[in-house]
C-alpha cells in the first residue's frame, strides 16, 4: 500500500522543517528549541500557514510575505530531502523486517523510528557542515543517544549485540583527536572527533575502516578537483563532515557485502 509511504514522507517533511531551524539557529548560536520561526531577512515572526513544510514555499512563491525578499532554497530542499530520505530508510527496513505483527512489528517499528532519527541527524550535520562549516553538537549527541538506544533495543528484543561498536567509537574519536594534534587544528576540528565517535558506534568493526577509507578517498578526490577548477586553493578550508557521512552510509549499506567479496 502507498499510504504508508505517504505518511512516512509527510513525517519526513515535518522533521526536515525542524532540521532547518536546528541548522540555522545553531550556526547563529541561538536556541532551536524555543522561540517562534522568523524571516531571515526582516526578522518578522512567521504565521502558522507560512510554516507548512514545502507547501508554504510554493504558495509564497519563494518570497517572504512581509519584506518580499527571496527565501533561501535551502528550506524546501532540506524538507524534500528529509522526506525522500525517510522513504528510502523505510523501504530498506521494510524489505528486511516484518512490520506490524505482534512481536516483530513492535521491534521493527521501534527500529524504524531510531533509524529515521539517526538519518535525520546525519542529514542535518551534512547540510550544516556544507553551508556553515559546523557540526551541530545537538545533532551529533542526539544521534549518539539514538545509537546507544538502538544497541539496547537490539539486545532487549533479539539477545544480540555488537561488542565492537563502543571500542570502534572510542578508537575512531581518538584517531581524529590525534590528527588534530598532529596538524595543530588545521586539518579538522573537534566536531569531527564527535562525528567519528558516532560513526564507530553505528558501524562497529571492521565496517568503520571501510567508512574511513571512503571518506578520506572521496574527500581527497573532491578536494583535488576543486583546486584544479579554481574553486579552492591549496590551503582553503573544505568541509570534511559530509565525506564522513557518505562513508558511513556507504559502509552501513555495502560494508558486509564488500567484506564477503574479499573474504
Amino acid at each position: 500500500m502507498m499510504i504508508d509511504y505517504i505518511v512516512v514522507f509527510i513525517l519526513g517533511l515535518c522533521v526536515g522543517s525542524f532540521l532547518n531551524v536546528l541548522i540555522y539557529r545553531e550556526a547563529k548560536g541561538e536556541s532551536f528549541l524555543f522561540g517562534r520561526s522568523y524571516c531571515d531577512k526582516c526578522k518578522k515572526r512567521l504565521a502558522w500557514f507560512e510554516n507548512i513544510p514545502l507547501l508554504s514555499y510554493v504558495f509564497l512563491r519563494g518570497r517572504c510575505r512581509r519584506c518580499h525578499k527571496k527565501i533561501s532554497l535551502q528550506y524546501p530542499l532540506v524538507e524534500l530531502l528529509t522526506g525522500l530520505q525517510f522513504i528510502w530508510i523505510y523501504f530498506l527496513l521494510k524489505s528486511n523486517l516484518t512490520f506490524f505483527s505482534r512481536f516483530e512489528g513492535f521491534y521493527s517499528l521501534l527500529s524504524l523510528l531510531l533509524y529515521l532519527g539517526i538519518g535525520a541527524c546525519l542529514l542535518a550535520i551534512f547540510i550544516a557542515d556544507v553551508k556553515f562549516f559546523i557540526i551541530p553538537d545537538s545533532a551529533v549527541f542526539f544521534a549518539i543517544f539514538l545509537g546507544l538506544l538502538k544497541l539496547w533495543v537490539d539486545y532487549r528484543y533479539t539477545g544480540m549485540i555488537d561488542f565492537s561498536t563502543l571500542p570502534s567509537a572510542g578508537l575512531t574519536a581518538l584517531f581524529f583527536l590525534f590528527l588534530i594534534l598532529l596538524t595543530k587544528g588545521k586539518g579538522m576540528g573537534y566536531g569531527d572527533v564527535k562525528l567519528g565517535f558516532l560513526m564507530g558506534l553505528l558501524l562497529g568493526f571492521p565496517d568503520i575502516l571501510i567508512a574511513l577509507f571512503i571518506a578520506f578517498l572521496t574527500g581527497a578526490i573532491v578536494g583535488v578537483i576543486l583546486i584544479l577548477i579554481g574553486r579552492k586553493k591549496l590551503k582553503s578550508k573544505i568541509a570534511f563532515g559530509p565525506f564522513l557521512i557518505l562513508g558511513t552510509v556507504f559502509a552501513f549499506i555495502y560494508g558486509q557485502k564488500i567484506l564477503f567479496y574479499f573474504y
